[in-house]
């Protein structure tokens, strides 16, 4: 095998012994370095040029990439980027300017420099904030790629005892990163919050809260297209005739200000079903 093409498999860039494990010779090594096909990151560790830098920094630590700082690579929802690289350390080193993470992992080590899925949600649950490691551990639910009971199984001691209280949260019916957020914001008030709900003659809504309030919560790339406007708007009309009323939010209004979200649901809940006129 070619030094580079053992790289490839290792994520781009990996420890000497690595590749060498891989039965590629000094020889040649030695050959694609001087053809500058491949890169000494530092003593011990080579690299492809235009290897991911958060791959470099990771194996230059010895480490492996964790938590928020891996959730990128399996396309979970991340509420906010980490400040610091979360890795996943069990060679005795602890990095400066890292969130180090030293749990066994319940899954075999990958070639690349970041841990396996199941240990990825794992970490998050045991380190991030609930609603961080909400969405993170979702994203992958809705999808298919864990189950809640792997996670539990997983989960021992006093550390697990918040982790656990966000896995009673984790439903299926968010479409994204905000309806979740806003679905919790829902719940932990005490309102009565169904999701994905059909509704004849409007299609399926978002949020139906105490049975006659719609919550729609809108992406800006596909709501405010002209098509999609004029849509959403004849299913509010439709909504509003048959006697429901309709509230509609945006990533900021859940993000950034969720009080002011909850305040306006909870002036319309008290107002009550919307009344009916009749001649």
């Amino acid at each position: 095998m070619k030094p580079e093409e053992a790289l490839r498999q290792l994520g781009g860039v990996a420890l000497t012994r690595q590749v060498q494990g891989r039965g590629v010779s000094e020889k040649a090594i030695r050959a694609a370095l001087q053809a500058g096909s491949i890169q000494r990151v530092e003593r011990g560790v080579l690299g492809l040029p235009g290897a991911a830098p958060e791959f470099v920094a990771a194996v230059r630590a010895r480490s492996l990439l964790t938590c928020a700082s891996a959730a990128g690579r399996y396309g979970l929802w991340l509420l906010h980027k980490p400040a610091e690289p979360h890795y996943w350390q069990n060679n005795g080193r602890r990095s400066a300017g890292c969130i180090s993470h030293r749990t066994s992992l319940s899954q075999p080590r990958r070639s690349e420099p970041f841990v396996a899925l199941p240990d990825v949600l794992l970490h998050a649950l045991l380190c991030l904030p609930p609603l961080e490691s909400l969405v993170m551990v979702e994203s992958a639910y809705i999808r298919g790629d864990i189950t809640l009971d792997y996670l539990r199984r997983h989960l021992v001691g006093n550390r697990g005892g918040q982790a656990r209280n966000v896995l009673a949260k984790v439903d299926r019916g968010a479409g994204s990163l905000i309806e979740t957020l806003a679905r919790v914001l829902f719940r932990d008030v005490g309102i009565r919050t169904e999701t994905q709900v059909w509704i004849e003659g409007v299609g399926t809504v978002d949020f139906l809260l105490e049975g006659f309030l719609i919550v729609e919560i809108d992406g800006i790339a596909s709501h405010m297209e002209p098509r999609q406007f004029k849509k959403d708007r004849r299913r509010d009309n439709e909504a509003i005739r048959q006697g429901m009323l309709v509230l509609r939010f945006f990533y900021d209004d859940v993000v950034h200000a969720p009080e002011r979200m909850l305040r306006h649901v909870r002036e319309v809940l008290l107002r009550g079903p919307a009344r009916m006129w009749s001649n």
